[in-house]
């Protein structure tokens, strides 16, 4: 049987990193099998589905080349692939499982389960249903749904017995069935939960590995009585650790970012988010940290999957990108900078001494905005300088004398002219090329200060230079100073 994985998520929100966490793993271990990959839109939350949300989806997904071989955009012979297109399929099973005894109708007011939780919290037990329509003949049951009454169906767990299944990831799982509450299954308007269309789907989409967050473990059972209920044999089932933040908590926007939109407008390179998900519980048999998609695929194995929660490390996310920035050519580096303001004649020249202090593609704009726009002077210069304004005006004017004067205007021949000028002065090497840096760029911190003179050319060097000079020059400024 071909080997067949889906990735399900809720169109209830921006994309979460969690998703595509869990869409790489199954698509990974689709296409070392030679499977196939399904994306499913489960949209029966109607508060809260939205278009926006399932379009962000695909795109976030299809950013980081998640793509899929069956789903609500690209069809497939399983469709429709989204649960809202599906009620009628939902209502069909739902009714077989009242016939034959393994769910029952509940008319129990929202009001009175409120009241049911509220005493049994009071009480510290756990809140469950309380069976209180478990037991009406089929017959009242149906005479009460046809006179309008509202209900739900609700899943008939057995009072006793154990429920166990092999985790691929885990090994066995066992349950106690009386652990299990009697779920719902279809609700008062028709729409199914969670647990009865996810069951159905995957059988009737053929399904054969569930790979999902651990967060799910506790709903196995439910779902083993509902495949013994249909009589379907279960999917192999593989629950993946939750992804961690620094303080071993479940990953959350309240501590971190977690929308994948904010890591691509960020400028995180796709092929490094997929690599830093695939290091989130896996590793490759050589300990390799830097691996593209096709080798996580090649070597991937439920065994390689570790089951303690790891760490979404933004600063090892960071330093992951700079390594993947870092290995594009130029020209590749160019293309992707342009929605981060990369664009104009000068980025030929600016990109060989930004490339490799760039971590995010995002920061582009912040570490070249010198070439494109003077500094104002500032008090900056003479604390960096630790020398007086005078002295310091002095040797911004004879640096200007200096490279005035320089034909070649090359990083090797002003870094000689500049060093001999400094000799000749007397100033310490870090404060006289420090005072130069702050002077022209406005920064503590540039690219090597030569190679940047050269990009500005000597025309704008000399008169940024100059303009600090200038202001030094005022007593009122140098007061201030």
């Amino acid at each position: 049987m071909s080997v067949r994985v889906r990735i399900a998520p809720s169109p209830t929100g921006d994309p979460h990193v969690g998703t595509a966490y869990v869409a790489l793993f199954n698509r990974a271990f689709a296409r070392q099998q030679g499977g196939q990959f399904l994306l499913r839109i489960e949209d029966t939350d109607r508060t809260r589905s939205t278009p926006e949300s399932e379009k962000m989806i695909f795109e976030s997904l299809r950013w980081l080349g998640l793509t899929w071989d069956e789903g609500p955009d690209v069809g497939g012979s399983c469709g429709p692939y989204r649960q809202s297109e599906r009620l009628p399929i939902y209502k069909d099973h739902a009714d077989r499982l009242l016939a034959s005894g393994a769910a029952y109708r509940c008319f129990c007011s929202s009001e009175r389960l409120d009241g049911l939780r509220r005493e049994q919290t009071a009480a510290k037990l756990p809140t469950r249903y309380d069976g209180a329509c478990r037991d009406l003949a089929p017959s009242e049951a149906a005479r009460r749904q046809s006179a309008g009454e509202a209900c739900v169906v609700r899943l008939r767990v057995p009072a006793s017995g154990e429920l166990a299944f092999e985790d691929l990831v885990r090994g066995r799982i066992s349950f106690q069935a009386e652990q299990s509450d009697d779920q719902v299954l279809l609700k008062g308007d028709g729409y199914p939960t969670y647990h009865l269309a996810n069951i159905v789907d995957d059988h009737l989409m053929g399904i054969t590995h569930v790979m999902r967050a651990e967060e799910w473990i506790p709903s196995v059972p439910k779902h083993l009585l509902l495949y013994q209920a249909f009589g379907w044999t279960p999917p192999a089932m593989a629950h993946l650790p939750l992804l961690r933040n620094p303080d071993r908590s479940k990953i959350s926007k309240r501590k971190q970012p977690t929308s994948l939109n904010w890591y691509r407008d960020q400028g995180y390179l796709p092929e490094a988010m997929v690599n830093f998900l695939a290091l989130m519980g896996f590793s490759q048999p050589d300990g390799r940290e830097i691996f593209p998609f096709e080798e996580m695929a090649k070597h991937f194995a439920f065994d390689r999957i570790t089951t303690t929660g790891p760490v979404f490390d933004l600063k090892k996310l960071e330093w992951l990108n700079g390594e993947y920035i870092r290995a594009l050519d130029p020209a590749e580096l160019t293309r992707r900078l342009h929605p981060f303001g990369g664009e104009g004649g000068r980025i030929a020249e600016i990109l060989p001494l930004i490339q490799e202090r760039l971590k995010r593609l995002a920061e582009w704009p912040e570490l070249t905005a010198f070439f494109f726009e003077a500094p104002v002077p500032g008090p900056l210069l003479l604390e960096l300088s630790r020398h007086s304004a005078p002295e310091t005006t002095a040797m911004l004017e004879e640096a200007v004398g200096a490279l005035q004067a320089q034909a070649d205007f090359s990083p090797a021949v002003v870094e000689t002219l500049l060093r001999d000028t400094q000799g000749l002065r007397g100033w310490k090497t870090g404060d006289y090329f420090m005072t130069l840096r702050v002077a022209a760029t406005g920064k503590k911190a540039t690219p090597p200060l030569t190679e940047t003179f050269a990009v500005l050319g000597k025309e704008e060097t000399v008169r940024r230079l100059k303009a600090a000079a200038v202001w030094l020059g005022n007593p009122g400024n140098a007061r201030q100073a």
